[in-house]
């Protein structure tokens, strides 16, 4: 009986003999291999991808702000392994999972990805171990849909093994706020399975916050994301009214945050990215409707963040017609395909949607971003485009140059000494650093 293991997997916890399996190896399972490999664990990194694999193998970083001397460290601790073959799975006692949950066509969440990892799991599954989710879900899945998975083997939970959601909080090149000092939420499908994945994340985690269900953690993290798309939505919107009525919307937001109290500022921009923001909200209004309800601010919310981009276009547009060009045949330079900045992360980033429009309306489209030498293919776009220099000779050589998303290389004023016109998207520069015969237009 796993009730009398108890004690022992607090004991393995402690002198760190449990091994860890963390199946992802991307954005988060990577960086939560590393965080239990260096508080002594041994990991086990699976990942379906074998390039990642022979990289991850050979002690190679292919996520620029984790760097490359963590991954060469746990490479040569000999406690670390990656690995493509889940029969590997029953050697650990304890999995997490950290797999893609993205969206299918019609915004209903696609959970394939997390019923595949679960049906490998189930058919090793083994008493003693603990399994953690940590893929963004919404509320009711680890309970309703993968806990029956696995005790369709036999087992019994909590009294052969645990489960539990943990939500990841990972924010990509943020250096205040890191895995360790980022507050995590603990959820179990019964308390047994809340204490022991509270214990282990104790070792990597300083302030983890037990949750009284599975549930309530799924339903945090979409909390957090749309509380963000929500207020991200309504400075977008705001910006579009603003800049009719001939104001500055990051003028406004900067005064409105100098009150102490009641406000939180948001930022508007040229579309949302990332996995989380873009996406999470609507797992929750695709669940909504099963109670007959629908969640009117979470699309409103969704709607006006992805128009940005057409707003950013139909700028551009304007600004070009204003010097007497059409947008066709104009050569138009999009600077950033990373969703924020100084990320190499392009995951949904609004850069290739606005590249998509241009390209559209027939304007001859180019890139510059140091962190992509090449534009990567994905399911919404194919661009078979390489970076441009990133100096003011090249910038010059474009009708209309568009920052979409402001790296630390873009803010210095020199590469626009020759731009005729430039169209900001993040508010990152100001108007007065650029020459007379320059057109700046914030977007």
């Amino acid at each position: 009986m796993l009730a009398d293991t108890a004690p022992m997997f607090q004991s393995r916890v402690s002198d760190r003999s449990l091994q860890i399996g963390i199946v992802g190896q991307g954005y988060v399972g990577l960086p939560l291999a590393l965080a239990f490999l260096e508080a002594g664990f041994g990991v086990l990194g699976f990942d379906t991808d074998p390039n990642k694999v022979a990289l991850l193998q050979s002690g190679q970083s292919y996520i620029r702000h984790l760097g490359p001397e963590r991954l060469r460290l746990a490479r040569d601790s000999g406690r670390y392994s990656a690995t493509g073959d889940f029969d590997r799975l029953a050697s650990c006692d304890v999995l997490l999972i950290c797999v893609p949950t993205p969206l299918g066509p019609h915004r209903e969440p696609d959970n394939s990805y997390l019923h595949a990892t679960v049906g490998e799991l189930a058919r090793r599954l083994r008493p003693g171990q603990l399994i953690i989710v940590e893929s963004t879900t919404y509320p009711g899945m680890t309970e309703e849909e993968l806990l029956p998975l696995l005790t369709a083997t036999g087992l019994r939970c909590p009294q052969d093994f645990w489960l539990a959601f943990s939500p990841e909080r990972e924010d990509p090149g943020n250096a205040a706020f890191t895995l360790k000092n980022t507050p995590k939420v603990v959820g179990g499908v019964n308390p047994e399975s809340t204490d022991c994945a509270v214990l282990l994340y104790q070792t990597v985690v300083t302030d983890v916050v037990p949750l009284p269900s599975a549930r309530l953690a799924e339903s945090v993290k979409l909390l957090e994301n749309i509380y963000r798309s929500v207020n991200i939505a309504l400075v977008n919107e705001l910006k579009m009214l603003f800049d009719r009525m001939g104001l500055d919307i990051w003028q406004a937001i900067a005064a409105a945050s100098t009150k102490p109290f009641g406000y939180s500022a948001f930022y508007p921009g040229p579309g949302l990215g990332g996995h989380c923001i873009p996406l999470d909200p609507f797992f929750l209004s695709w669940k909504a409707a099963e109670f007959g309800v629908r969640t009117r601010f979470i699309e409103l919310a969704g709607e006006i963040n992805s128009s940005m981009p057409a707003w950013v276009v139909k700028k551009t547009t304007e600004a070009l017609n204003a010097d007497g060009k059409a947008l066709r045949g104009s050569r138009v330079l999009v600077l950033g395909l990373a969703y924020k900045a100084n990320i190499d992360d392009d995951r949904e980033s609004p850069a290739y949607a606005v590249m998509g429009l241009l390209q559209a309306q027939g304007a001859e489209i180019a890139y510059c971003d140091p962190h992509f030498p090449e534009a990567r293919q994905g399911r919404h776009h194919q661009f078979e485009l390489s970076t441009v220099p990133c100096s003011a000779d090249e910038f010059g050589g474009y009708d209309a140059v568009v920052l979409v998303t402001a790296h630390d290389e873009f803010l210095e004023p020199r590469l626009y000494s020759r731009v005729r016109l430039f169209v900001d998207t993040r508010g990152a520069l100001d108007s007065g650093q650029f020459p007379p015969d320059c057109r700046y237009l914030r977007a």
